[in-house]
């Protein structure tokens, strides 16, 4: 399992970009994991699935609302990270509002919560294997702050908490 001072694994996560420019196509983007994080100080959540209930009514919302303070505390980037499909990414994204704010990562495969090794297997639920729940704070792809829930909890991964760990950090 990934830990403070770890590099984030090589691999690319997907993003549903709206807007032709910047060298992406509208439509489903990869974006190659070490070299987007290189020289960036980024806030990643990554949580179950797109459109569930803590996802959508707490996890994303609270980094919407926390999007100004992260980004004073220093932090370029936030990504949510979630095992779907880039599209329904994309859709879950025009849902929470969250273009400009947060960058909605798709995960298809599971291969990024695989090699951090923070997977939750759902499969008797219909869900099959998915991410964990959890946020770090990553700085040019190292690992500077890391927070696991346990299973079905929303307790440390919240927003307010990488604000707390990232002002730490800054000073």
């Amino acid at each position: 399992m990934i830990k403070v001072g770890d590099k984030l694994p090589s691999g690319s996560l997907q993003e549903f970009v709206e807007v032709e420019g910047n060298g992406c196509s509208i439509g489903p983007n990869s974006f190659d994991v070490e070299k987007t994080s290189a020289g960036k100080t980024i806030a990643i959540f990554g949580l179950p699935g797109a459109f569930t209930p803590t996802c959508s009514a707490k996890h994303v919302p609270g980094y919407l609302e926390e999007a100004s303070a992260l980004k004073t505390a220093g932090v370029d980037e936030i990504w949510c990270v979630s095992v779907n499909d880039p599209f329904v990414m994309g859709a879950w994204a025009r849902d929470q509002k969250s273009s400009g704010k947060v960058r909605m990562m798709a995960d298809g495969s599971a291969d990024f919560a695989k090699a951090t090794g923070l997977t939750f297997d759902l499969t008797a639920r219909g869900m099959g294997v998915r991410s964990q729940r959890y946020s770090m704070l990553v700085k040019d792809g190292v690992v500077k702050a890391l927070n696991i829930e346990a299973p079905g909890k929303f307790e440390v991964s919240d927003a307010k908490t990488l604000v707390a760990q990232a002002q730490q950090l800054k000073s």
